[in-house]
């Protein structure tokens, strides 16, 4: 079973910069961020050799949350080729999730 990546300021730029990447920024105090982690954890596997599914969490990573204006978590943020495509705010569906993806593959 395929893993999402955790992201930090030393990786995300490398990571994002080629193919589709979804980003969830999260933070563990965040109740809808953990309602999402089983999803999150599922398109990983899904999409595995497809596209990256990938996390950043905001309390670790403030540079970056700054860097990408997060309001609000969970917010996810959709990457083509290291350009945000797409993005959500708040708990959605896995399906929401893999259409959003879908799209940019």
């Amino acid at each position: 079973m395929a893993k999402y990546v955790e992201l930090t300021n030393d990786n995300f730029d490398a990571t994002v910069a080629e193919g589709v990447t979804m980003v969830d920024f999260w933070a563990p105090w965040c109740g809808p961020c953990r309602m999402i982690a089983p999803v999150i954890e599922e398109l990983a596997s899904d999409f595995e050799g497809k596209a990256t599914i990938a996390k950043v969490n905001t309390d670790e990573q403030q540079e970056l949350a700054v860097k990408y204006g997060i309001r609000s978590i969970p917010a996810i943020l959709f990457f083509k080729d290291g350009e945000v495509v797409d993005q959500m705010v708040g708990a959605a569906s896995k399906d929401a999730f893999a259409e959003k993806i879908n799209a940019q593959l």
